[in-house]
């Protein structure tokens, strides 16, 4: 059945997008659960089973593989109270009749079966009742895990074998689930994660090509995709839709790719996408004839979807048309859309208030990568507060990141208080120039306790016990929640993306293609400051290539914004402005590079 929806909502943070299929799939909205804290989910259990009063047995962390057995709890029962509100909509009676014209009222207009509902709509609603049931589709109820966040685990002092680390168990709990849905794949490669996939027969394809729980894989380049693609392929996993994000233009963490920007990476997919499907069948096949397997009658299907920065109708369409994504990821606006996400109402007016300035790429992140962050936000004051006292650092009450080995042999939290003990005393016994010294000091102490951050606003925003946790939020919207200053009913922000109402975002924001280039040289600038005490060879050739990367990437931008004649014509001319501007950064910041590279020599 083809989806309702040309967008989708990825996952966000920890919380944010915990029960969102619960708000939205009866609209035939896709939307992603993160799989990281199963605490969490095992409270919005028993929170869901309290009110809807379905009989609630706690999983508790005493029993063995409790966080497999609460993550299939939590999904089952999502699953089943969506599964509840959607025939609910499908039911076709005088009193359902609302929410059944509020379904098709929030498809795009160039729905085929919006444009054959309008058609049928003199016909009393018993009478198309089996129309509607075989017409209508509900929203995917997906997952996502991280997949370089596999903790370790022990008991007793021992260490579990590597299944009971904690993607792995993730894994585990999605696969038990009753879900047909997707588990989206993200944060890189992990070989020994994407061979356990192949323990479970619902990731298997049937003789008609169905797949009950299909692989989607977050990436940033095609490379990425053919590799990762290949590798499961031999193990007789498909990967049914690559997901390409923005490498810094998004929301929570931003893996930078080395300069390449998204045009020419959806464009690559454009002209490849036959060839990489037709390159990993090939494997795919014998993989499951030596399984012994069924093997489907026709090709698999791939989706492409695109997500990261869009915000505006015409950016959204452009994607569709230009690079022929299957759908459109709009992450960030709906933390200010209620009816969708769980967001605190303290956290939300924060969200609509931000500005330009108050957005920025962070160093919080406890897994060392690049962390779209709002300053000022609840969880950072904490983190200052406890600084302030001489005592930096997380007491780490859920250690869903504790992944260090550099000073124990158990992993460890690089924002807990004691890796920052220890990581200080180590920085205090080098001679250090004090600039230095205090840059690498403050670089230890702003890792910030994200996985309790990211989780809090759900808690606070049901009034539910916040005492292990605390009340410190961290929020991770990307750049684009400068130009989106109000909460916004689902209708609305659905409306916007479908061009039928243009006043939700601010006029003087940049073009989504603009603002990518600009975080990168921002990103790039960045860098060359941190290799500017000591620029080696390597570093030097790294922010070359990055350059060059951007260049070739802003120059594409220039040939392709100048051919088009229907698209963009508001703004073509600024955007041509400032992509040469960014050229001439570029060749600004490529000369900088080579005098550091000098002067260390």
């Amino acid at each position: 059945m083809n989806k309702a929806h040309t967008f989708h909502i990825p996952v966000m943070g920890i919380g944010f997008t915990i029960d969102t299929p619960l708000k939205v799939s009866q609209f035939g909205i896709d939307s992603v659960i993160s799989l990281v804290d199963d605490i969490l989910l095992e409270k919005i259990r028993k929170m869901y089973c309290t009110q809807f009063e379905i009989p609630y047995q706690e999983i508790s962390d005493k029993i063995k593989d409790f966080r497999a057995k609460r993550i299939t709890s939590y999904l089952n029962l999502i699953n089943d109270l969506a599964e509840k509100k959607f025939e609910e909509v499908k039911s076709a009676t005088l009193e359902k009749a609302n929410e059944l014209k509020e379904y098709f009222n929030l498809l795009p207009d160039t729905s085929a079966i919006k444009q054959e509902f309008k058609s049928r709509s003199g016909i009393s609603l018993p009478d198309v009742s089996n129309w509607i049931k075989d017409k209508l589709s509900m929203g995917s109820i997906d997952v996502n895990i991280m997949t370089k966040v596999d903790k370790d685990n022990f008991f007793d002092g021992e260490q579990l074998p590597g299944e009971c680390n904690d993607a792995h168990a993730a894994l585990r709990g999605f696969a038990n689930s009753d879900l047909k849905s997707s588990m989206i794949l993200s944060a890189g490669m992990n070989p020994r994660l994407y061979s356990y996939i192949e323990q479970f027969e619902d990731f298997y394809p049937n003789e008609k090509g169905e797949i009950k729980k299909k692989i989607v894989l977050k990436v940033s380049d095609y490379r990425s995709a053919l590799i990762q693609g290949k590798f499961l392929a031999k193990k007789g996993i498909w990967i049914s839709e690559y997901r390409i994000e923005s490498g810094l233009n998004c929301g929570g963490h931003a893996f930078a790719s080395d300069g390449f920007l998204m045009g020419p990476i959806l464009a690559e997919f454009k002209e490849k996408r036959m060839e990489l499907i037709q390159s990993i069948h090939d494997i795919l096949i014998p993989a499951l004839k030596s399984k012994n397997r069924t093997i489907p009658k026709d090709k698999l299907a791939v989706k492409i979807s695109a997500q990261g920065g869009v915000g505006t109708a015409e950016e959204h369409q452009f994607l569709i048309d230009q690079y022929e994504v299957d759908s459109v990821g709009w992450g960030t606006p709906f933390l200010l859309v209620p009816e969708a996400t769980t967001v605190d109402n303290e956290t939300m007016k924060k969200l609509a208030a931000a500005k330009e300035k108050d957005l920025y790429l962070s160093n919080i992140s406890p897994l060392g990568i690049p962390f779209n962050s709002l300053k000022g936000n609840t969880k950072d004051e904490e983190k200052l507060n406890l600084l302030a006292k001489g005592r930096p650092g997380s007491s780490c009450p859920k250690k869903f990141v504790a992944l260090n080995k550099e000073f124990t042999e158990k992993g460890i939290c690089t924002a807990s208080r004691q890796y920052q003990h220890l990581k200080i005393k180590e920085l205090d016994k080098q001679e250090l120039p004090e600039k230095e010294r205090l840059f690498k000091f403050n670089k230890i102490v702003e890792k910030s306790c994200t996985c309790v951050g990211l989780g809090t606003s759900a808690l606070l925003a049901y009034n539910l016990d916040t005492k292990v946790e605390g009340e410190g939020v961290s929020v991770c919207p990307g750049p684009n929640m400068a130009y989106f200053s109000k909460t916004m009913k689902l209708k609305e922000i659905i409306d916007h993306i479908y061009g039928r109402a243009n006043d939700l975002v601010e006029s003087k924001r940049p073009n989504m293609f603009v603002k990518e280039l600009n975080i990168y040289i921002d990103y790039l600038k960045n860098r060359i400051e941190e290799a500017s005490f000591s620029m080696t060879k390597k570093q030097e050739k790294y922010l070359m290539t990055f350059v060059s990367n951007l260049e070739e990437g802003t120059n594409y931008y220039k040939g392709l914004f100048s051919d088009l004649k229907d698209k963009f014509r508001e703004v073509k001319s600024s955007m041509l402005n400032d992509f040469d501007e960014g050229i001439m950064t570029l060749m600004q910041l490529k000369l900088e590079i080579v005098n550091l590279s000098r002067k260390s020599n």
